[in-house]
């Protein structure tokens, strides 16, 4: 089910908890809200929908792709950009790493491991600062 975009900065600064399995409906209406919001996001985390878990929904591609209790393990080739947010108004500067690795579970909770790079890398170093309590 689509929800709607949590704005509270407050809240948005609290880092996410772990999800279990008991959390498969939070990972399916975050998918429905990234897919919702295609036009004007690339990626949102859980705690966008106000649900204080750590997971994370993209786009890789044309397809939307959950990533729960994902950890980045590995990154190199810092760069500057700036960047947007469907939570926050306006952009801003932030460090960002061009090639990153990511160990996390599938929607199905199997452990995955993937190196993602360029626009994917970014996308999931945004989506992690939300479940790490960090706005850009």
């Amino acid at each position: 089910m689509k929800r709607p975009i949590n704005k509270n900065t407050l809240t948005l600064q609290q880092p996410s908890v772990v999800a279990t399995p008991a959390d498969r409906q939070v990972v399916t209406d975050l998918l429905d809200t990234l897919v919702a919001h295609k036009a004007e996001a690339v990626g949102l985390a859980a705690n966008m929908i106000s649900q204080n878990k750590r997971i994370i929904a993209l786009f890789i591609g044309p397809l939307p792709v959950a990533m729960i209790n994902p950890t980045i393990t590995a990154k190199s080739g810092p760069y500057q950009t700036t960047e947007g947010c469907l939570s926050l108004a306006g952009q801003r500067q932030t460090t960002r790493y061009q090639q990153i690795t990511v160990t996390y579970q599938t929607t199905a909770f199997a452990s995955q491991h993937q190196t993602f790079t360029d626009f994917t890398a970014q996308i999931i170093q945004h989506e992690l600062d939300h479940c790490n309590g960090i706005l850009i």
